[in-house]
């Protein structure tokens, strides 16, 4: 028991040495992508509101009149294509994910330009294991998490250990999901 004890110990301790960045990537997404209701965890939207006297009737608008608007509004290398939304509005695709709308009538409009968010891009990325490599890594990772909570049972003897304070810990934690799963399943 001694020697599982110090292997224990030994394990969990270098594993979770090695796994730090990943825990810390996988703790940051996960809260940012549990809260995808309350806001866009990896871009940001910066709205600017113009007025142009361009003429983007549909039937006066040519390429070249949206391409004038860009100049104005944003860059004309970002064009990538347009279309008319409804009788009123007009709206032009940018590169990058952003977008201009503008009332073909006022010429009231506004540009949104998305932008990632610094940290939680990369992190969400990974988080949707991009590719197989990583998914592998992820499959790792997760067999640690598993080993850590085997290993956290020998750790410690006594009350403050599984038969003890730890073990009432332990089952909270098993109690407390399945008690999830019963009232909200």
């Amino acid at each position: 028991m001694k020697q599982l004890r110090k292997w224990s110990r030994i394990l969990h301790r270098d594993i979770g040495y090695f796994f730090i960045g990943t825990t810390l990537i996988y703790g940051l997404s996960g809260i940012a992508l549990n809260h995808m209701s309350d806001w866009n965890p990896n871009y940001s939207v910066e709205v600017k509101d113009f007025k142009t006297t361009i003429n983007l009737e549909k039937n006066a608008t040519t390429k070249e009149n949206i391409l004038k608007l860009l100049d104005d509004v944003d860059k004309r290398e970002n064009y990538k294509k347009h279309y008319y939304r409804n009788t009123n509005q007009l709206k032009i695709f940018l590169k990058g994910g952003s977008s201009i709308i503008v009332n073909i009538h006022n010429g009231k409009g506004y540009a949104e330009y998305l932008k990632k968010r610094p940290i939680f891009y990369e992190v969400n990325y990974l988080h949707y294991n991009p590719n197989r490599i990583w998914t592998w890594f992820s499959d790792i990772y997760a067999l640690a998490l598993i080993l850590f909570a085997v290993t956290s049972f020998f750790m410690v003897k006594g009350k403050k250990g599984i038969t003890g304070r730890g073990g009432i810990y332990a089952v909270l934690g098993i109690v407390i999901p399945l008690l999830f799963l019963l009232f909200y399943m």
